[in-house]
């Protein structure tokens, strides 16, 4: 099935004399349906990656395809396909929530724009708000609009920039249940950049990490996490703790001890062979807890380095 989106060694380079290069000849693909990932650190190119995809900053070099069409060529008819939302726009103060939404509506053709966005805003507690002025929605009130203006034209892309950074945890999960609903019920193709990894190993098909501007690594919140580090096998002892130390030493394998609890770092596959030591060793037990890998580690792994 083609690329809904195809993005081929995209370069942004801002100056001339002392330039720098924010966006480093980056590839990558979208397909239909999908939720991608775009993470890094700060400063990592995320930012600018988006906006050359909505075309309201120019690429240096690169190219950039939606719907197997060259963009910015076919900007204005890609455009209507395409959406975005952020935690860090805004609209204009002066009008109300549904004067905002009734205008963006008519820009993609949409007259009749009201039973399209009232179910979505009383999904996300705000339409008692609908009459309201910009300005008077809080910083969370606003972040949530932004995602009813990003889904009501029903679109086949949605740009997605850290939607869910200033919303409390339950509204972040409603959130996040609501774009995987888009996915299955719509089809919706979607890149996602956030800050919370937690919330990207549970929304995002696949990963892309960029640092300085490159392409580090491209898979699957799973896979990525599994490199980073190593399974965590915490025990509390009853009984031999001096022969828990010994066979790690022995296997060696990292481990660290807190009074009568001990945590084994190991990569999976020999889990069950330790556990089956431990209990020929006679070692006793009375809580085993296993924590596997988290994206968040790989995360500051790769922002640390």
């Amino acid at each position: 099935m083609p690329a809904i989106l195809n993005v081929c060694q995209l370069t942004k380079i801002y100056g001339h004399k002392d330039s720098f290069t924010a966006v480093d000849a980056i590839s990558f693909k979208l397909q239909p349906g999908e939720i991608l990932g775009l993470l890094g650190p700060n400063g990592s190119g995320k930012t600018t990656t988006i906006q050359m995809l909505l075309g309201t900053l120019s690429a240096t070099s690169g190219s950039i395809c939606y719907f197997g069409k060259e963009f910015p060529k076919y900007r204005s008819e890609v455009l209507q396909w395409v959406t975005f939302a952020s935690t860090y726009t805004s609209l204009p103060y002066i009008l109300t929530v549904a004067e905002n939404l009734r205008c963006f509506g008519l820009y993609y053709g949409i007259s009749d724009y009201e039973p399209l966005v009232d179910p979505l805003l009383e999904r996300f507690g705000i339409l008692d708000k609908k009459h309201s002025p910009i300005a008077a929605l809080s910083a969370g009130q606003m972040t949530r609009l932004m995602i009813v203006k990003a889904f009501f034209t029903r679109p086949k892309v949605v740009l997605l920039d850290e939607p869910t950074a200033s919303l409390d945890p339950d509204i972040s999960s409603e959130v996040v249940k609501f774009l995987l609903e888009q996915r299955e019920l719509n089809g919706v193709s979607i890149l996602f950049t956030s800050h919370k990894m937690e919330e990207v190993a549970q929304l995002c098909d696949r990963a892309i990490f960029l640092k300085n501007g490159k392409i580090i690594a491209n898979d699957t919140p799973e896979n990525l996490a599994k490199s980073s580090s190593l399974f965590q096998l915490r025990l509390t002892i009853l009984d031999g703790m001096k022969r828990a130390i010994a066979l790690a030493d022995q296997k060696n394998i990292a481990y660290q001890v807190d009074h009568r609890v001990i945590t084994f770092a190991l990569d999976e596959p020999h889990i069950p062979s330790l556990l089956n030591q431990i209990m020929q060793a006679g070692i006793t037990y009375t809580n085993i807890q296993l924590q596997e890998p988290s994206l968040e580690e790989y995360f500051l792994k790769i922002a640390e380095t």
